[in-house]
């Protein structure tokens, strides 16, 4: 903070060549350039991001050309140290700010405890590794000072984690979504937090007035507390003032911001580390509304594209390779080593300990060892207190640089090589407890399907226990032309971006219906939004199940219900999109069909029960559809109905017998490939009878016809019983009671069943769902035996 308050306040900083600000703007200018070119080497080959952008900085540090004379003389001026710390300061506030922001404090709060065992086991190993080698050292670093200090340091440079790091190789290596890159993610927040914490007492207290320190820990502290709730209120506010816009005005984000700033300038005044400060101001954070959807915005893409590179590269350019000479090479070896293996040692026995796979605790490992954040705080305490000496400092500046060059790649080769562990394999829902967490993508084109999906999404949360994930995608269609936009930058405001052009007021009502949701039943819904053209559009929607890691993904039907009750088309390219999605989406599909689903407004209040019917004809997908019905059968202020449709000819009076008798939950998985999908629907069907009807939880109807004509029939003696309908989109082979049913067929991308039920002839209050299971259930099957 020091440095920062000579810049900003103008403390003469020396006789530079050449403004400093325009120096430091073609430092970063040039860290951009050569990080972009770096990394389109490197994507190719697997590796994330962070890699390339340290590589950039040491191209462009002290070890590359700024080694050579006159860019040194240019690069490296002496009194633009404390630009280059002002800069470091400014990024890693907002970088810890939107690591906060964007956390997912329930799944993080799942993975707690796990994730403390995996940290402080690799922090206790580190910590007794730095312990048994800190007197050798201490003595051939020659460094001076409070040996006690340079042991907390020590402890600290080795068990430490740069949780910066960790996320992005998670995130770009994709599988920050599954439970591993939840755990890794937790496990990185934990170190990093813990290390800053213990460092930052270590550097208020290395002084003698420790009442003094105490008196401004509690004063920073207070500070905090008062903004975080000064935020909570502020958020509401701006909610409310904004309501009929689409997000905030770069006024009131700019004064957030702003509060931010502050918030960490006083930490940092009071000689703390604003680090943990700003990630707490972003987790706790008030979720709901266009507030931190304008953050969130704003800030992610920013973040992402500029200052995380110069953040990563920044530790490049610090390190000096060409310093090191004999025995520091051997020190910056024996530091590497020791770092690396007590991760890898205290992480593998917290990993034993929790019963997790061996290749996710190597992986976890490798990801703990990566360095930044802490080293570089710990460089600069040893620097001003004089704890070391210049070279000891640039040891420690490139071992910290070498060791999460030498990690990262593993990480990545590690990742890619097991993609059965760490990337995207959707299991049908058939397959699945209803313990597992759902992951919803569900797709809108206007306001209209906003109602009906987002009371799919709330009915699909099932139990209070039960884990979901809700992604609202907004698919925009791309115009073929489009006006030119000649304003200035303050006169386009807030409506900068193409998607918000193309949609016009849509945006406003979607995200506004998404905040209502929000605010009345607590349940958070990602909203995403993609410009594209009707012929590409599939793509985008399989693209973004495939980074969500969904479960399910549900689509408008190209057909609306008017107010007499017909069916009208409104777009063919969404019917085209539909057809699209479901011959290459990663996982199951469901098709909505609204003929009168009541929206969230209805749901949680135990006065409006919702009636919900699962139309069971055998097949793969009457199975799904069985499985996702459950998931929603278990939701409090659901009744759940499972209807049967069974040939006449196989009525039997002992056939219910055949449900009542108990068999074993392991049912599924003993049966062999070889048995017919009569008797797989069969045991399906006597699983959910024994586990929810023989409770009373959900109820079971078996009807019987001899063609289709009474298949029909028995649909309209039930169409005005329940609001919702759910079957199978087909793959039942021959069938005797869909005879004849196909005659009629309108739209085959929902099959014959849900074409009917869809139909403009046959006269029912409730809307349809209809559900096709992901088509590589015989692959991952082979694949989990």
């Amino acid at each position: 903070m020091d440095a920062a308050q000579r810049v900003m306040c103008g403390d003469p900083i020396g006789d530079l060549d050449v403004n400093p600000i325009l120096t430091l703007g073609i430092e970063v200018s040039c860290l951009l350039v050569v990080s972009h070119i770096f990394q389109l080497i490197l994507k190719p080959l697997g590796q994330p991001g962070p890699i390339a952008q340290i590589l950039g900085g040491l191209v462009l540090g002290r070890s590359g050309l700024s080694h050579f004379q006159s860019i040194k003389r240019y690069f490296l001026q002496d009194e633009l140290a404390d630009y280059h710390e002002l800069m470091a300061l400014l990024s890693r506030m907002m970088v810890m700010f939107v690591i906060g922001l964007e956390t997912d404090v329930p799944h993080m709060a799942r993975m707690f405890r796990p994730a403390i065992y995996i940290a402080f086991g690799g922090i206790i190993l580190c910590s007794i590794f730095a312990l048994a080698v800190f007197p050798f050292v201490y003595q051939e670093t020659e460094s001076h000072g409070d040996k006690f200090v340079f042991a907390i340091l020590l402890m600290l440079s080795l068990s430490n984690a740069t949780s910066p790091i960790v996320i992005r190789f998670v995130t770009e290596l994709k599988f920050a979504t599954t439970d591993v890159g939840r755990l890794a993610m937790t496990a990185a927040l934990i170190n990093d937090i813990s290390c800053l914490l213990v460092l930052g007492v270590i550097a208020a207290f290395t002084e003698n007035e420790i009442g003094k320190r105490i008196g401004m820990g509690i004063s920073a502290a207070l500070t905090l507390v008062v903004i975080i709730v000064i935020n909570k209120y502020l958020s509401s506010w701006l909610n409310q003032r904004n309501r009929n816009q689409k997000y905030l005005k770069n006024a009131e984000i700019f004064f957030l911001l702003s509060l931010i700033a502050f918030t960490a300038s006083v930490v940092e005044l009071y000689g703390f580390d604003s680090s943990v400060a700003c990630f707490l101001l972003g987790l706790m954070f008030p979720r709901r509304g266009k507030t931190a959807r304008t953050l969130m915005h704003k800030l992610s893409s920013s973040v992402s594209t500029f200052v995380l590179p110069i953040y990563f590269g920044y530790l490049g350019f610090k390190a000096d390779v060409t310093q090191l000479k004999g025995f520091l090479i051997i020190m910056v070896v024996i530091i590497m080593l020791l770092s690396i293996g007590g991760k890898i040692g205290g992480t593998l026995m917290a990993c034993r300990r929790l019963l997790l796979p061996l290749g996710e605790g190597v992986v976890f490992a490798f990801l703990l060892c990566m360095k930044g954040n802490v080293d570089l705080l710990i460089v600069r305490i040893a620097s001003t207190s004089q704890q070391w000496g210049s070279p000891t400092v640039n040891m420690w500046q490139v071992s910290v640089v070498l060791t999460t060059l030498i990690v990262g790649p593993i990480v990545a080769l590690i990742v890619g090589r097991d993609r059965k562990c760490f990337g995207y394999i959707p299991i049908p829902l058939e397959l699945q407890g209803t313990e597992t967490e759902l992951r919803i993508l569900a797709c809108v084109h206007s306001p209209r399907y906003i109602s009906p999906m987002v009371g799919l999404i709330a009915a699909s949360r099932g139990s209070t226990n039960a884990t979901t994930a809700q992604y609202l995608l907004h698919l925009i269609e791309l115009r073929e032309s489009r006006e030119p936009k000649n304003l200035m930058y303050h006169q386009q405001e807030d409506d900068l971006s193409d998607d918000e052009y193309y949609a016009g007021n849509d945006v406003v009502q979607i995200t506004d219906a998404i905040d209502v949701f929000t605010t009345e039943t607590g349940i958070l819904i990602q909203p995403i939004k993609e410009v594209t053209t009707f012929g590409s559009m599939y793509e985008e929607v399989c693209d973004r199940a495939e980074d969500i890691h969904a479960s399910i993904i549900l689509l408008p039907f190209h057909k609306h219900q008017r107010i007499d009750g017909k069916m009208e088309t409104a777009k063919e390219g969404v019917r085209i999109t539909n057809q699209k999605v479901l011959r290459h989406a990663p996982c199951s599909v469901g098709i909505l069909v609204e003929r009168g689903l009541p929206g969230e407004s209805s749901i949680p209040t135990s006065e409006s029960i919702r009636d919900i019917a699962v139309l069971f004809f055998g097949g793969p997908d009457d199975r799904e559809a069985l499985a996702y019905g459950t998931r929603l059968g278990i939701h409090p202020f659901v009744n759940l109905t499972v209807i049967r449709f069974s040939p006449a000819s196989s009525r039997d009076p002992d056939l219910g017998s055949v449900l009542t008798s108990t068999i074993s939950e392991d049912i599924l998985l003993s049966t062999s490939s070889n048995e017919t999908e009569t008797e797989l629907d069969n045991a399906f069907l006597a699983d959910f009878y024994n586990r929810y009807v023989t409770t009373g939880q959900m109820g079971y109807v078996e009807k019987f016809a001899n063609d289709g004509s009474e298949t029909v029939t028995a649909l309209r003696d039930i169409g005005d019983m329940y609001s919702l309908f759910i079957v199978g989109k087909g793959g039942r082979g021959f069938s005797p009671l869909t005879t004849g049913m196909s005659d009629w067929e309108e739209c085959p991308e929902i099959g014959t069943v849900g074409d009917i039920l869809a139909s403009s002839d046959l006269d029912i209050t409730g809307s349809v769902l209809v559900i096709q299971q992901h088509r590589n259930i015989k692959k991952i099957a082979t694949n989990n035996d």
